[in-house]
């Protein structure tokens, strides 16, 4: 089966697991009604004036929503339905001896489901000089990298966590918040076009504006609804570009991080935009078109230290001896389990007394390479 098939999350999934949507995906219909309607609207008005008028006028202010119209629904597509930085989850809590040695100021220990595990609530990491909490998740079995945190909706880890969306029925994260940003900028392009040029279709009618605006009932719907959306998705546009100047998420602002404290992650105005607008969007860290047997909970894409993955038609089976698919693809061992480190975006297997690999993305430690059975050459 796909990975996709098993995945644990709350995502729904299309074309094969080629896009990823939220549960509540069926708010894109809503979302989509609220933006087109009135667009499409505008248009057919400018259409219908074409022959009573100058089409030197109306053909340029038409092609303009248009443009606007279009870019708007593609990042919207773009934002809903891809990835938004899911962390791919444990098979097993990490080791409990792997957290004696780290520096942790938390005396809450987590609940694992698995006995004899003493495991800390939190973990400290030094990010720029910062000291940076960062939690276990109990669902994903995992400590969550710095700024991540598990949505409850979509029942996913997602990096760089800023919020879940419902108008666009995705988290809003790491890999979709350029598109997201985009989205609300060209809607508020698209509210403050069509209620301009809707004044303007009153304004250059003869006679009183009452009398005008009486005669022209959709100018008037149309800069009533434009009016009061652009406060709504403009204030969230301006709230968004606040944040981006700042290098702050919404989940991060809305706790009051960084009220009492500097934020480690503010790298000035122009190197904030940069890191958001011109960085290249790095890699899915899962690969829900992965093949995997039916009796594995889930498996995971292995980044090298360059970002590359392995290819997607290599099978895995944790619970079964290591051997060759009848395709080439490598069957590992129940005693090898993938790694992803999320910090340098490097790989590590660990094995210890032949159970089961831990993960624990953020915290390994220097351990000596495992022992690959003879069976299983290469990943």
């Amino acid at each position: 089966m796909r990975l996709y098939q098993l995945w644990k999350g709350n995502n729904k999934f299309l074309c094969g697991g080629r896009f990823v949507f939220g549960p509540d995906a069926g708010s894109l219909f809503l979302t989509s009604f609220l933006i087109g309607g009135p667009a499409i609207a505008f248009c057919i008005k400018m259409i219908l004036i074409f022959g009573k008028e100058d089409p030197s006028y109306h053909s340029p202010v038409l092609s303009g929503a248009l443009i606007l119209l279009v870019m708007d629904f593609t990042f919207l597509v773009l934002t809903s339905s891809r990835d938004p930085g899911i962390i791919p989850r444990n098979l097993y809590p990490p080791e409990s001896d792997e957290t004696v040695d780290v520096s942790t100021s938390s005396m809450e220990w987590v609940n694992s489901k698995v006995s004899n595990m003493k495991l800390p609530r939190t973990k400290d990491v030094i990010i720029n000089g910062h000291t940076i909490k960062v939690k276990f998740c109990d669902t994903c079995l995992l400590y969550r990298p710095p700024r991540a945190s598990h949505c409850s909706i979509c029942n996913n880890c997602v990096q760089k966590f800023d919020h879940h969306c419902p108008w666009v029925g995705q988290c809003i994260g790491l890999r979709n918040y350029p598109f997201f940003m985009c989205f609300i900028s060209s809607s508020t392009s698209l509210c403050i076009y069509v209620f301009v040029f809707s004044w303007m279709n009153v304004l250059r009618q003869e006679g009183s504006i009452w009398g005008v605006m009486s005669r022209d009932i959709l100018s008037v719907v149309l800069i009533v609804y434009c009016f009061i959306a652009v406060w709504f998705v403009g204030g969230l546009t301006v709230f968004h570009f606040y944040l981006i100047c700042t290098n702050q998420t919404t989940y991060e602002n809305f706790r009051y991080r960084y009220d009492k404290k500097e934020n480690p992650f503010r790298k000035g105005i122009m190197s904030n935009f940069k890191e958001v607008f011109f960085s290249k969007i790095p890699p899915s860290a899962v690969n829900f078109r992965a093949w995997v047997s039916e009796d594995v909970d889930i498996t995971m894409h292995n980044p090298d230290l360059n970002g590359s993955f392995i290819d997607s038609k290599e099978r895995f089976d944790v619970e079964m001896g290591g051997k060759l698919d009848k395709d080439g693809g490598v069957r590992l061992p129940n005693s090898l389990q993938q790694n992803l480190d999320y910090e340098g975006m490097g790989d590590n297997l660990k094995t210890k007394g032949g159970e089961d690999v831990a993960f624990d993305p953020f915290f390994h430690h220097a351990t000596k390479p495992p022992t690959i059975p003879s069976q299983v050459s290469t990943i």
